[in-house]
């Protein structure tokens, strides 16, 4: 098996979608080894959201590991070469990215922020899952697209 395409998501807060995108490819289930995921944020708020790692736990998919940083970290010298980049809110798609070594692919999947979602307890968690689901069917179609 060749070495798996890495997988750059980013987001501005780095505390939601990416990070259940990050989880999702890395899972070889959806990403069939193929693929390694990472994210980051143009402006990160330092931790993962709770319902963002409990909606991984609930899935069965491992939070060891996740963190909320910046995508700078990716764009230094010794970072990992990103294959393609995957903007998962507006905010990021708008601003000016850091210039990644190898240009990657980069693709753009504009998802409501369930981060900001207002109401009750069950109402954000409802809208953590409906992200979660909406991530999973877009990555099982993005894993067929890049063989």
């Amino acid at each position: 098996m060749s070495e798996p395409l890495n997988v750059l998501f980013l987001c501005t807060g780095n505390s939601a979608r990416s990070i259940l995108a990050e989880a999702l490819i890395s899972d070889p289930a959806i990403g069939g080894g193929k693929f390694k995921g990472y994210s980051a944020g143009s402006q990160p708020k330092g931790t993962v959201h709770p319902f963002a790692l409990a909606t991984l736990t609930e899935h069965g998919l491992p939070t060891a590991g996740l963190r909320s940083k910046s995508w700078q970290e990716f764009a230094e010298p010794d970072a990992p070469r990103m294959d393609l980049i995957v903007t998962v809110c507006d905010n990021a798609a708008a601003e000016a990215c850091p210039i990644w070594p190898g240009h990657p692919v980069t693709e753009h999947w504009g998802l409501a922020d369930p981060a900001a979602v207002e109401g009750s307890e069950e109402e954000k968690r409802r809208a953590f899952r409906e992200t979660f689901a909406e991530l999973g069917r877009r990555l099982k179609d993005f894993v067929v697209r890049h063989p």
